[in-house]
């Protein structure tokens, strides 16, 4: 059950593209040659069809079920069923290169394949039958799919799309069958009012009353700076906050950066200070060396500070914590691996408010004291369960699944245990 097939993910994004290229420069149609022109001679698609064909793919993931709940196993049992009939068969047919960069217009043999594909995988509906031409069906079906692998929605064969694509749907059974056990050991651990972080799919949700208040996209720890699996509780909120540069930072980092740029402690206001509290300028420092780990090195609060307007912090061995961002760009990136170790929240104002709807704060209060630019301590007056998880695979009551890349390989470990959260 822990046997994992051939290996496909984002991290192979890059291998073989060439190939893809080629496949992908076959002659199209003329009629096919403008996106949103007349399809297939027949009328029009409006920019209005293509966001609502965006907005159902989101609609179908999203509704009030959260990735982890006491409903998430017998979700996942069902679409377990599917899937091993599926994979006693042999699975779904493996989509040809060619089908890298087909979009709404494609007129071609490719096509076909597609439409085979994402019938297989429930995206399509088996009504829409086969053909050559690539409809607002097929756009609608695409849009799914990138939605339930938290992909860019746009409704392209883009080459993140394409390696979702190429995954064995037995790769997937693992997958399903792995997130059954782990959410077995959350068992009797969900309270009426949780933060769940789900590592692989770099998002946050705020759980009430076993449905979701809001979801937050998020930004996690690289493959080689791990976001820790844990659980603790959400005890204050830092506004305006310095940011102290852990060691391993400044050893992996800020050594490097000094000696490109030796104006960088300027630019972004970090300041060095020895075992005394005392400032220490910049010069006393050897920079040839690792000289610079015996000092603290903090960065002053602004709009430049790495953790931006707020801090969120709860008890853990690992000194990672939640934070805003001035980096905003990041969260609109497929793959949001780039802390290291901690975890940027976006619309974290939104995510605050949450966390302080017991201690007074409300959503004018948060954007005030993020404005102000104060210094400002908030105690969180019901400390908020928080976990951090590894979920590769979550279905919601309407028998929707959803799958994310295994970034850390614990799927390939097959690795279900986690005594950070399960003890």
């Amino acid at each position: 059950m822990r046997e994992i097939s051939a290996k496909l993910n984002r991290r192979t994004v890059m291998t073989g593209m060439s190939a893809l290229a080629a496949a992908a420069a076959l002659p199209v149609p003329a009629q096919a040659q403008s996106l949103l022109g007349n399809l297939m001679g027949r009328r029009t698609v409006t920019q209005e069809e293509l966001e609502l064909n965006s907005r159902q793919a989101m609609d179908a993931i999203g509704g009030n079920d959260p990735i982890v709940s006491v409903d998430t196993e017998y979700n996942l049992q069902r679409v377990a069923q599917y899937y091993e009939r599926l994979a006693n068969i042999g699975g779904w047919p493996d989509v040809p290169a060619e089908i890298f960069q087909l979009s709404l217009g494609s007129d071609r043999r490719a096509v076909r394949d597609l439409r085979t594909y994402l019938m297989h995988t429930g995206d399509l509906s088996q009504e829409a039958g086969l053909s050559d031409q690539f409809d607002t069906q097929v756009d609608a079906a695409v849009r799914g799919f990138q939605a339930r692998h938290g992909l860019q929605i746009h409704g392209k064969v883009d080459e993140y799309t394409y390696w979702a694509m190429k995954v064995p749907a037995a790769t997937r059974l693992n997958q399903i069958r792995l997130n059954i056990e782990r959410v077995r050991g959350l068992e009797g651990k969900l309270s009426d009012r949780y933060v769940n972080v789900n590592i692989p799919a770099a998002a946050i949700e705020t759980i009430q009353t076993k449905q979701v208040a809001r979801r937050h996209t998020a930004v996690v720890g690289k493959i080689d700076r791990q976001t820790p699996i844990l659980r603790s509780r959400i005890h204050q909120i830092n506004f305006n906050p310095y940011w102290t540069v852990p060691v391993s930072i400044i050893r992996r980092d800020i050594i490097k950066l000094v000696n490109d740029n030796p104006n960088y402690l300027n630019e972004y206001s970090i300041r060095i200070f020895d075992g005394s509290g005392r400032e220490v300028p910049q010069s006393a420092i050897n920079w040839q060396t690792e000289e610079a780990v015996n000092y603290t090195f903090r960065q002053d609060p602004g709009a430049q500070n790495s953790m931006g307007n707020v801090k969120i912090n709860f008890h853990n061995p690992h000194a990672v914590y939640l934070h805003d961002t001035p980096q905003q760009d990041l969260f609109s990136e497929n793959g949001r691996f780039h802390s290291s170790g901690c975890v940027r929240v976006a619309n974290v104002a939104d995510f605050v408010t949450w966390i302080l709807q017991d201690s007074g704060y409300d959503i004018i209060d948060v954007n005030a004291a993020f404005a102000s630019g104060e210094r400002v301590d908030a105690s969180v007056t019901n400390p908020v369960p928080i976990f951090m998880t590894y979920f590769t695979a979550w279905a919601n009551r309407n028998g929707v699944v959803s799958f994310r890349d295994d970034v850390y390989e614990f799927d390939a470990q097959g690795r279900v245990d986690f005594p950070e959260i399960n003890a």
